[in-house]
């Protein structure tokens, strides 16, 4: 019987335990989360990401500022915004809506953020330390720190003896999530667009991630039976059967036919997405904690750090 995953339910669980975290820390230092969310420019889907985000900073009872600036505002004024809220003590998090636009240089704007504010996880320091293992220390990219949460209720946190494959290899999922399943002790495959034969790789993996923007590419004959399969892509494609000029939203992995092999899957929509979110949540009121001296314990503790 193939368990399909319900991230909104798993989002949820930790959504409840960062707030009883949040107010922990608010009773004992008298201090709130503080996460400051700054977009530049009018993208409408930008603008609905961020108001997710804040919406739900509000909902774990964060001081939650947005700053939003003009299209046409410089790199020297946005580097000057990220300074100031680096230098402001009430903001333990700091978030920059990507894409930029193309004028502005948003690896420079990533890299200036302080380290222990970066909730994106994007950071040099922050990629750094988890590459050494360091996952005490570090924030982690948010969504592969919640595909690794789907993982880690399947099989526990130790992955010894077990195969893991990522299909993609970007700095944003690929390379930290393959990180990852490495420090929980799997045998760690990365695949891409160049590896031969990935058909055949992915029919030896026990823990398949799909992460490549390709509509339903890995196919039934590509899952290993009684695999976990995480489904990480997100693709609009055409749908004709919903009326003309409509669309829908499917993942990499062909989930109709890949459902019934497979021992774990995650479904596209309503799977891994959930999760980018509330592990943004989870990596503010982690950062606030470190800020004010304090460890994260109870069932966030336990949900994320096992």
């Amino acid at each position: 019987m193939t368990t399909i995953i319900d991230g909104k339910a798993v989002a949820a669980s930790i959504i409840a335990a960062i707030q009883d975290t949040n107010a922990a820390l608010q009773a004992q230092t008298g201090k709130k989360t503080g996460l400051a969310v700054i977009i530049v420019g009018d993208d409408p889907a930008s603008h609905a990401y961020v108001g997710a985000k804040s919406r739900m900073a509000k909902e774990c009872g964060f001081f939650s500022v947005q700053h939003t600036l003009p299209k046409e505002t410089t790199q020297q004024e946005l580097a000057g915004l990220v300074h100031e809220l680096n230098g402001d003590d009430s903001i333990h998090g700091i978030l920059v809506q990507l894409p930029l636009p193309q004028h502005l240089d948003a690896e420079a704007i990533i890299q200036a953020i302080r380290p222990e504010k970066d909730v994106d996880g994007l950071h040099v320091a922050n990629a750094g330390k988890l590459a050494t293992g360091d996952l005490e220390s570090g924030l982690i990219s948010c969504t592969p720190a919640g595909a690794m949460v789907f993982v880690s209720n399947a099989h526990g946190r130790d992955l010894s003896g077990l195969n893991a494959l990522v299909i993609g290899r970007s700095n944003l999922f690929g390379k930290p999530m393959a990180q990852l399943l490495l420090n929980a002790n799997a045998t760690v495959t990365i695949a891409h667009s160049r590896t031969n034969d990935l058909p055949s790789i992915c029919r030896n993996a026990d823990i398949l991630v799909a992460a490549v923007g390709r509509p339903e590419m890995v196919k039934a004959n590509w899952v290993k039976p009684g695999a976990t399969v995480i489904d990480v892509g997100i693709n609009r494609v055409p749908a004709p059967e919903r009326g003309e000029k409509k669309t829908k939203l499917v993942g990499d992995v062909a989930f109709a036919e890949c459902a019934p092999i497979a021992s774990v899957i995650t479904p596209v929509p309503g799977g891994v997405g959930p999760m980018t979110i509330a592990m943004l949540m989870a990596n503010s009121v982690i950062a606030a904690h470190r800020a004010s001296g304090t460890k994260v314990s109870g069932q966030l503790s336990t949900l994320i750090f096992g």
